[in-house]
């Protein structure tokens, strides 16, 4: 449709005198895919022309020529460039650094405000409207420059500042006049309470700085995570750290959500396109011209094939059951609207009905136990649908622009119901099409602390038999959307959890999802980055059973199935266990307290003197980690008394001493009784795996998690901590054995 295209450089758009520039520019951005996304977009009429950037990951920069101020140098030079440089209009700042900067400045007002003994969750609600009322403005909801007058008017002065503030809140959640000027119907959830803030005159001048940001380059993707930093007190250490990027997340969307229903929309095009061109679904050779009859039967087949696939796509219904401040269900949102502008041009390239858009946040579900993410995920949501909708020529929603989702967002556990303490129960989830998200990554070692022991008992009895004790706290993300679709509540599911989900007691949730259905997409080990440290993370995509055309994928590759351990060859997870290999490999003893000792104090306490003649040595020992055997040796010594009776391990002076006044204090915290009362033992003795090597003259030792594997002799004198596994065998032949395929 376009008027002129320079394939890489521009489209452009001319109309006639007078004529609506914004319109031309909402043509433009409809069908700019079909011209291959050019760097410019141009809109004329006989006296302007102005040339807006087009730049995927930029804010849209505006230049406007006139006839009257076209002879300026810089003028002709933004001409010039269209034609011959477009990337010289390259917008010279990032979305991501605006965004990064907005909230850097609101985490500061709220860290003020806090301060101040003002509530956290008010603090958060209040500048979550105040965030709303900034990018309203910017994308024109809010008439032209409202809210930042409003500041700038009244930043000396708080009283009057939280009054209009207040006034404007009102006007926006009914719709009406504020200032002489009319405010459209906004409504939602978002104004529902319009309760103010009284702010200082500090505070309301950093806002006052904030209205010189384009709020409408801010990129929800991302900035809901580094919103949420700054509202949570209990999050402030996190502020700038890394964040999940939108290329990370339409990994795990785009084979879960849009991969068959683009599939579906691929079969109903193709049919469509047969039935316009040929009269016939199957597109075969008629044995005669089609009639004119024939023809508008089939044009009007054809319309309500595509109406029925607009009305499949805008009943679409995604859960993001831990969703955070919301960035997987916002860029979800955003890969449904394209899919249905591609739907829409495609009604109107073929000479069909324009079709309204219709996909909205009302389809997205999300259940978030913090009450600050929970807020700031609807606001997400919202934010990126009404760019969209800007930002691809579909001009203003219908008011009420923010419509109510009663229930589609839940303020709760999504794991454990303990409404009734004395029963508690795995809680409910809305019946949807598609389950994607994050989930916690909490090591199950680490969940008493962080969860405390009552909560992790009555988890782990509610899930008893179907997560086992130990597993990772995601785990029982997995399991929950198992059954979700074993019940038929869901199709498809997708989340992220640790690598470790490939191995140990917490593969056993993958195991069940290959009873019950299948794996059909999956990223065994990719890096991520969490709260600024970098991980390895598994993205694992699962169903009912496999459609039985489209190949597994995984790590990129199409193979013919996936195994619970996210591999695609022999499936090992299914081997089981020879007689002959029995007591050969062992995990190296739990020590359960600081037993290490630096190698300098390891040589003072073996020269050290004791009442008997036997040396310290006899409890002294090289100790090895995961990390000495992939990595440099950090010549560590452990003090271990093995089986001793506190008669015999006090007799060794110095080392007992150093473990009296290094361990005994951690151990007299123990749950365990025994660890408590034999304070001077490892938490596991180890005297098997000492029996096994005790023999030998050396043993393999190799590293329990790491990205390859690598085998270490070791002498049977050093003591392998519990990150590490022994083989007791000292033969070169075992050796090549664990290096064969």
């Amino acid at each position: 449709f376009a008027d002129v295209w320079k394939k890489g450089f521009f489209a452009w758009e001319y109309k006639g005198p007078d004529k609506d520039l914004d319109a031309a520019y909402d043509q433009l951005l409809k069908y700019r895919e079909a011209l291959e996304n050019p760097p410019l977009l141009v809109v004329s009429d006989m006296n302007r022309i102005i040339v807006l950037s087009n730049y995927t990951a930029a804010p849209t920069e505006i230049h406007e020529i006139t006839l009257d101020n076209l002879a300026g140098d810089d003028k002709l030079e933004v001409l010039r460039n269209v034609f011959h440089h477009p990337e010289r209009l390259r917008p010279g700042r990032p979305r991501a650094d605006i965004t990064d900067e907005a909230a850097r400045r609101f985490a500061e007002i709220a860290r003020s405000m806090r301060a101040r003994g003002l509530d956290p969750h008010d603090v958060a609600r209040f500048l979550d409207r105040i965030v709303f009322c900034l990018f309203a403005e910017d994308i024109d909801l809010l008439p032209e420059g409202l809210f930042s007058r409003l500041v700038e008017k009244t930043h000396s002065d708080p009283d009057r500042f939280a009054r209009y503030v207040g006034e404007l809140f009102a006007a926006m959640a009914g719709g009406g006049d504020f200032l002489m000027e009319h405010i459209r119907h906004f409504n939602g959830d978002l104004f529902a309470d319009d309760t103010v803030l009284t702010l200082t005159d500090e505070e309301i001048a950093r806002i006052h700085e904030a209205t010189e940001l384009d709020w409408s380059a801010i990129d929800p993707s991302i900035f809901g995570t580094l919103f949420e930093r700054g509202m949570d007190p209990g999050k402030r250490a996190q502020i700038g750290a890394h964040y999940t990027s939108r290329e990370d997340i339409e990994t795990l969307v785009e084979p879960v959500v849009l991969a068959p229903l683009r599939r579906e929309w691929e079969q109903t095009a193709r049919t469509v396109r047969n039935l316009l061109a040929t009269g016939r679904k199957d597109g075969g050779e008629p044995s005669k011209a089609p009639s004119k009859t024939v023809l508008e039967k089939a044009r009007n087949e054809a319309l309500q094939l595509v109406i029925g696939f607009h009305n499949r796509l805008n009943s679409v219904t995604v859960l993001d059951p831990a969703c955070g401040s919301g960035n997987f269900l916002y860029v979800t949102l955003q890969r449904l609207k394209d899919l249905e502008k591609e739907v829409i041009v495609f009604a109107l390239e073929n000479g069909l009905d324009e079709l309204a858009p219709r996909v909205g946040p009302w389809q997205l579900y999300g259940i978030e136990i913090s009450p600050y993410a929970y807020d700031l995920a609807q606001m997400v949501v919202w934010i990126g649908y009404l760019q969209w909708i800007k930002a691809n020529g579909f001009g203003t929603p219908t008011e009420p622009i923010l419509k109510r989702m009663e229930g589609n967002f839940q303020n709760k556990d999504a794991i454990l119901d303990l409404n009734d303490p004395q029963n508690p129960r795995e809680p409910d989830w809305p019946k949807v099409d598609y389950i994607v998200g994050n989930p916690p990554f909490l090591g199950g070692q680490k969940m008493l602390a962080s969860l405390g022991e009552e909560y992790t008992a009555l988890l782990r009895s509610s899930y008893e038999g179907a997560v086992p004790g130990g597993a990772d706290l995601c785990c029982y993300w997995f399991e929950k959307a198992r059954r979700q679709i074993e019940l038929g509540q869901c199709e498809r599911a997708g989340l992220l959890a640790t690598q470790g989900i490939r191995g140990g007691v917490n593969r056993s949730v993958l195991e069940s999802i290959k009873r019950s259905g299948d794996i059909f997409f999956a990223e065994s080990d990719r890096a991520w980055v969490l709260e600024g440290a970098n991980v390895h993370v598994s993205m694992v995509a699962f169903c009912a059973e496999g459609d039985g055309v489209t190949p597994a994928v995984l790590d990129g590759q199409p193979v013919l199935s996936i195994n619970a351990n996210l591999t695609s060859t022999v499936d090992v997870t299914k081997a089981t266990a020879l007689a002959v290999n029995e007591r050969t490999a062992f995990q190296g003893p739990v020590r359960v307290g600081p037993f290490n000792v630096t190698d300098a104090e390891a040589n003072r306490l073996l020269v050290q003197p004791n009442p008997v003649p036997n040396p310290n040595s006899d409890v002294l020992r090289p100790s090895v980690n995961g990390g000495d055997i992939t990595g440099r040796t950090r010549r560590q010594w452990v003090i271990d008394f093995g089986g001793m009776d506190r008669t015999l391990a006090c007799l060794y002076e110095e080392p007992f001493a150093h473990v009296e006044i290094h361990v005994r204090p951690a151990r007299a915290k123990a749950r365990d009784a025994a660890r408590k009362h034999y304070w001077w033992r490892h938490g596991r003795s180890g005297e098997a795996l000492r029996a096994a090597i005790g023999c030998l003259e050396r043993y393999l030792a190799m590293a329990q998690t790491a990205k390859y594997l690598l085998f270490s002799w070791q002498d049977p004198l050093v003591s392998p901590e519990q990150t590490v596994i022994v083989f007791a065998r000292d033969d070169d032949y075992f050796f090549g054995v664990l290096h064969s395929r």
